[in-house]
């Protein structure tokens, strides 16, 4: 990490949210320079703009600022509201052994009618363990992708075990290219997702439709930086707690998904100075929980859906529950939201002269606050008490389940409604409260490292070692590419599992390395 007095001393971390915009500036000790919350707009890039500007505004020249990070929720609202995504041919290559479920089959029908510009089930693909299933069909492929020229903005092609073999993909991406141009994005299954062939594929094909959103997000972050004058090295934050290059996210967008709960618990990694604790991000309208562990969210294992889409994302274990500053009070105290008046708290709530109770209210009333300017009558005292203790039992029951039994740990808690969280919660052994925990978001996005991953199918036995080090080599390479240091990157994750169900005894390898960024 290069000292303070070097001219690309200070980082930015941006996190555009569906409400708000947040940024921080630090230094190279991680130290928070500035920092500020402002209202996300449509477009995407007036939010960035004035939060830009108001960071800046403290900062004697801009030059310093090396590296600008970025972590947006823009692909997973593109999904989920099915708006601005491309239209996408969907290739599978895999007959006749992939017949019963063919591409797209259980995607929500509004979903599959936005992205698909058709699709084709094509003869080729491996068995697992590297055998043909059957020759490659190129005249078939071909005649599809002539059929679709003018219709697809972009072509997501997905072998059978790809991950295992993949020069089929790659000879099929050389003829995309061959009759459709460079102007079509293309996706390779292989280098998105994982072994199973369902949501890999899913995966692959919203990789595909995400090109435009991508290209409009990068588009916006660099309008911003150069009406200030600004190069900095830019990055992404992805859904694993780490970055990549703003070229590597241009082509992979996908794996900004969730990229927002990951940024939080990483900031609160940093904010706090703990490395293994239970994560609490009291937002508006929501609570988000994770879990740190060695300073990275824990991953979820089961299986994410995104819009309805079975996928196999890299997604933190996070769950959410219906508890936020806004969160409104009912009648008789017995219960809390999931209703919330969100970005009206300043205008519905009591503290601010509304008429409305909220979780707000009840925090301030009880002294958890100092904040608002209305004095609340004594009417609301029962019923807000009531209140508070109903939230207060449902954060001691969210953190029960995040722990699995163990209470050793401390809970940390960020974001606007940390407030909220009383200062002893059964299951932590701690409640930990960080300066400037508003934005952890915004910090977790900024000290990030980047990574790479890696899947293959490795023989157990001879040559076993020698495959898993080509595994290791190849998820290090993938690391450097997002734009970590090579010098510095590490292994940081090594997980085997045995497959029974072969001829010839094998192991799953999954590898994760990740390092600091290469400093320019």
């Amino acid at each position: 990490m290069p000292s303070s007095n070097q001219s690309n001393d200070l980082r930015i971390g941006i996190d555009v949210g569906g409400t708000n915009t947040d940024a921080v500036v630090l230094n190279a000790d991680d130290q928070v320079v500035a920092w500020t919350k402002q209202p996300t707009t449509d477009d995407v890039t007036g939010g960035m703009r004035a939060a830009l500007a108001a960071v800046l505004a403290g900062i004697d020249d801009p030059s310093r600022v090396g590296r600008v990070m970025l972590g947006t929720t823009a692909a997973t609202n593109a999904i989920v509201e099915r708006r601005r995504l491309g239209r996408v041919a969907v290739i599978r290559i895999g007959a006749p052994a992939t017949t019963a479920v063919p591409p797209l089959t259980a995607w929500p029908d509004d979903l599959r009618a936005a992205i698909s510009a058709g699709e084709l089930l094509a003869r080729g693909g491996y068995l697992i363990d590297g055998r043909r299933i059957a020759p490659t069909d190129i005249d078939e492929i071909r005649r599809f992708l002539e059929s679709v020229a003018g219709k697809a903005d972009a072509v997501a092609v997905t072998g059978v075990f790809s991950p295992v073999v993949h020069d089929e993909e790659r000879k099929v991406g050389e003829l995309v290219r061959e009759v459709l141009g460079d102007s079509v994005a293309l996706s390779l299954s292989h280098e998105i997702g994982q072994i199973g062939l369902l949501e890999r594929e899913n995966s692959t094909v919203l990789n595909a439709a995400l090109h435009g959103v991508a290209r409009d997000v990068t588009g916006a972050l660099s309008q911003v930086l150069s009406e200030r004058g600004m190069q900095p090295a830019t990055f992404f934050a992805q859904n694993d707690g780490t970055l990549m290059a703003m070229e590597y996210a241009s082509r992979y967008p996908v794996l900004t998904i969730g990229s927002g709960p990951a940024n939080s618990i990483r900031g609160a990694a940093v904010l706090s100075g703990v490395q293994d604790a239970i994560v609490a991000d009291v937002g508006g309208t929501t609570t988000d929980f994770g879990v740190l562990i060695k300073g990275l969210p824990r991953e979820s294992t089961a299986p994410v859906r995104i819009g309805g889409v079975a996928t196999n994302f890299r997604m933190p274990d996070v769950i959410s529950i219906g508890l936020g500053g806004g969160t409104l009070v009912s009648d008789d105290g017995e219960s809390v939201g999931p209703q919330s008046v969100g970005h009206r708290l300043g205008t519905s709530a009591l503290i601010f002269g509304g008429s409305i109770p909220t979780l707000s209210d009840a925090g301030v009333h009880d002294g958890r606050a100092t904040f608002g300017s209305n004095v609340i009558g004594v009417e609301y005292a029962e019923r807000l008490a009531r209140g508070l203790a109903v939230a207060d039992a449902m954060f001691g029951d969210a953190v029960d389940v995040m722990s699995l039994g163990k209470s050793e740990r401390p809970l940390v808690v960020v974001g606007g409604g940390a407030f909220l969280v009383p200062d002893s919660v059964p299951g932590a052994s701690a409640v930990i409260r960080p300066d400037h925990a508003d934005v952890a978001n915004a910090v977790g996005a900024a000290i990030a490292l980047a990574s790479g991953r890696w899947d293959a199918i490795v023989p157990d036995g001879l040559g076993r070692r020698d495959a898993i080090d080509r595994a290791c080599d190849m998820a290090k390479q993938r690391a450097v590419q997002a734009g970590a240091d090579p010098n510095a990157v590490e292994i940081v994750e090594l997980v085997e599992i045995p497959l029974s169900y072969l001829s010839e005894p094998a192991i799953r390898v999954n590898v994760k390395a990740a390092g600091p960024l290469s400093w320019i």
